[in-house]
C-alpha cells in the first residue's frame, strides 16, 4: 500500500507530527474501517448520499480522517474517485476549503454557534458542489444548541451536508441520532496496526524490531494515532534503530522474563 506524507524537507519549515503526515487521504488508505468506506463509496456511485451523517467510535480510529475523504470525494467526484491532487482536496486536507467548515464541537457548543450556523446554511458553496460541516465532538453541544440545530438537520437545503463525529453517541439527543446515517468504527486490529508502523518507520529510514513495534500496537488499543504517537516519541531518541528495550523504557514496562 501506498504511503502517504509530506515530509519537512527544509529546516525553516515547522514539524508535523507523524499522526497528521501519514493521515490517510483516501478511502483505500484507511486502515481498519473497510466496511465504512465501502458503504460510503456505494451511496456516492449510486447517488444515495444522505444529508447527514454520524461517525462514532474511540479515539484514533478515523473519524475526522473519513470525514474530510467523503467531503474532498463529494466536492471532486461522481464516481467516489477523489482527485487527491486537485485545489479542492489540498485545501480540505489542510482545513483551508471555504466549503468544508470543521467545527470543534467542544469550543462551539452553544445556540449562538449554531445560530450563526443555520444563518450561513443558505449561502450556496463558492467553488463546490456541496457545502460541507464536519462537527467534531458533537456530543459537547448543548441541549438548547441542538435544538436549534433539529429543523436545519432535517430539512437542509440541497448544498448542504452534515457529518458529525463523537466518541459518546449515548450523549446525543434521539430527535438528532434519528436524522442521522450512522456509522460505527471499529477499533484498528492489532496486526493492522502493526503493519502501518512498519511502513512508517521504513519511510521515516528507521530500523525497528518486529516486537518493539508489537509492543507498540498492543498499548495502543485500537487506535491507530495513539500507536503513532507513540512511536514519534520513541524515534525521537532512537539512533536509527528501535528495539524492544527502547519500548520498555518509553512505556515504563518490563519484559516477561524480568515479571517472572
Amino acid at each position: 500500500m501506498d504511503i502517504t506524507s509530506s515530509p519537512n524537507t527544509t529546516a525553516d519549515q515547522s514539524y508535523t507530527v507523524v499522526a497528521r503526515r501519514y493521515r490517510p487521504r483516501t478511502f483505500e488508505q484507511l486502515i481498519g474501517q473497510e466496511h465504512v468506506a465501502q458503504a460510503l463509496s456505494r451511496a456516492i456511485e449510486t447517488g444515495r448520499v444522505g444529508h447527514a451523517y454520524l461517525f462514532t467510535g474511540a479515539r484514533g480510529v478515523g473519524k475526522t480522517s473519513t470525514a474530510r475523504i467523503f467531503a474532498k470525494v463529494l466536492n471532486t467526484s461522481e464516481d467516489a474517485a477523489e482527485d487527491v491532487n486537485s485545489d479542492i482536496s489540498e485545501a480540505i486536507d489542510a482545513g483551508e476549503d471555504m466549503d468544508v467548515i470543521e467545527i470543534d464541537g467542544a469550543s462551539n457548543r452553544g445556540i449562538e454557534e449554531i445560530r450563526q450556523l443555520r444563518a450561513n446554511v443558505n449561502v450556496r458553496p463558492s467553488r463546490s458542489r456541496y457545502k460541507i460541516y464536519i462537527i467534531d465532538e458533537v456530543h459537547m453541544l448543548t441541549n438548547q444548541a441542538f435544538n436549534a440545530l433539529l429543523k436545519t438537520l432535517e430539512e437542509p437545503p440541497g448544498h448542504v451536508k452534515f457529518i458529525f463525529c463523537t466518541t459518546d453517541p449515548d450523549k446525543l439527543p434521539i430527535t438528532v441520532l434519528s436524522r442521522c446515517q450512522r456509522f460505527d468504527f471499529a477499533p484498528v486490529k492489532y496486526e493492522s496496526i502493526l503493519t502501518r508502523l512498519q511502513e512508517i518507520v521504513t519511510a521515516e529510514g528507521f530500523e525497528a524490531d518486529t516486537e518493539a513495534l508489537g509492543l507498540l500496537a498492543r498499548r495502543a488499543a485500537g487506535s491507530m494515532r495513539d500507536s503513532q504517537s507513540l512511536l514519534e516519541q520513541v524515534m525521537s531518541f532512537a539512533n536509527g534503530r528501535i528495539t524492544v528495550e527502547q519500548i520498555h523504557s518509553l512505556l515504563g514496562t518490563a519484559d516477561e522474563s524480568q515479571l517472572i
